[in-house]
Parts: C-alpha cells; structure tokens; sequence
C-alpha cells in the first residue's frame, strides 16, 4: 500500500489517542529499574506520566541524569531544559553534566531503553527519523544515531500516518536511515505493535478498531498476537 488512506474518526467506530497518551502508554510499559532515554517530540511528554511505584531514570543527551516532569510556569528554571529545550525538573539524586558525558552514557551502553520518534518505520525495524529530505526544514541529527546504536532497545512513539493520510509504518524507508533494524515496539495513536523476527505483531489496538481497518493504513502484514486486548488509557 503506498497511498494516503481515510482517517477520519467520525465514521469508523474507533477514536485515535492523543500524543500524552501515547507517550503514557510506554511510559506504563518501561520495565522498573531502567534507564531511559526521551527523544525529541512525543517522547519527552512521557516524564509527565511516569508510572508510580516504579524507579525509571530518565536520561537526556544534552547531559542530564535524572529528568522530571515539567514544571509549573512560576518554576521554571532556565538553566534547567531537556534537548527539546523545554522545561523539566531534576529529579532527587539526580544531576546534570556535560554534553560529553552524557554522550558516553550512550555510546557506552548504559542506557537500557530510548523512545524515539520517527518519519517512518519498516517492518523489520528500520528507522529513519532524522530528515525528511525536505529542505523547508533542516535536518535534525542530534542524538538519534548515537542512540539507535548505543541504547540496548530501542521503541518509537509516532502517528500512525501521516498528515496526508500516507503510512508511517512501511515496508521499506524510502526516507534517509537513522539505523537498521534497530526498532524493538512502535507506540501509536492506534496501536502497540511488536517488531518480531516473524514480522509485526499487533499487542494492542484502540477500542472499536479492527486488524483488518489497521492493515489498511499499514504497509506491512500484522498479526494478531493471541493475547491482543484494547488499548485503552488512564
């Protein structure tokens, strides 16, 4: 499939998340005790709605350990900026650092997950999400690279497809690669899919959605894991 689809919500039964609830839901799946990094877009919103009960650390590259939610507009501090350059909070014990540094924590392995958005993703994990060749809009390295081959995991939060309607999931990156085969969970506004070695496996899906109306905004086969349930949030 390489066209733009219908999307609309008004007559299809089902209703899309919103990006803070994407970004909840993988922030409810993060294992307890990991290291994580935030990229850049709907990722970062995920320091907002960490999971009570669970140590999570999170990590952002331009060098702080330790990341909290963002701050009431009174509390804002400007010395205190995630690399999306919004506002955050410091965590207690946590710290911030040079830019090197925390670049060591990446290249060294010791982070244990990244969430990253992306243009597109492909069905065996492929990730490009740094440029959309568009020279409207300068290319955005930053971390991607060092984190798509420095974390141990790696999960992407995006749409679905795009504005135009077009798939985000696809069967191969027509745009420039960030990393090959990197990608473990996609996070969407209408599903979690699994990149397996067996292609994707679809985990949870919004209410009233069917596989079949999701294989249509998809480019690569999906399958119904056994123990799918909806995708529903707080």
């Amino acid at each position: 499939m390489s066209g733009a689809v219908s999307t609309s919500t008004e007559d299809v039964g089902f209703a899309k998340l919103s990006r803070l609830q994407i970004a909840w839901r993988a922030a409810e799946m993060i294992p307890d005790g990991s290291f994580v990094n935030l990229g850049i877009g709907i990722p970062t919103l995920a320091a907002n709605v960490m999971p009570e009960g669970k140590e999570i650390v999170l990590h952002s590259e331009n060098g702080i350990l330790g990341v909290g939610p963002g701050p009431a507009e009174a509390d804002r501090d400007r010395d205190l900026i995630n690399a999306s350059k919004d506002y955050v909070t410091l965590q207690p014990g946590g710290s911030f650092f040079v830019h090197s540094d925390a670049f060591a924590m990446i290249r060294g392995g010791h982070l244990d997950l990244a969430l990253l958005g992306a243009f597109q993703v492909a069905g065996n994990g492929d990730l490009a999400n740094w440029t959309t060749g568009d020279r409207r809009f300068p290319p955005g390295v930053g971390g991607a690279m060092d984190l798509a081959a420095g974390a141990k995991a790696i999960w992407v939060l995006t749409d679905h497809v795009t504005k135009k309607g077009e798939p985000k999931i696809v069967e191969k990156c027509s745009l420039p690669l960030t990393a090959p085969g990197v990608v473990k969970r996609i996070f969407t506004d209408l599903a979690v899919i699994d990149v397996t070695g067996n292609g994707l496996v679809v985990r949870e899906m919004v209410p009233g959605l069917t596989l079949e109306r999701l294989q249509e905004m998809t480019e690569p086969s999906l399958a119904l894991a056994d123990d799918w349930k909806e995708l529903s949030v707080a």
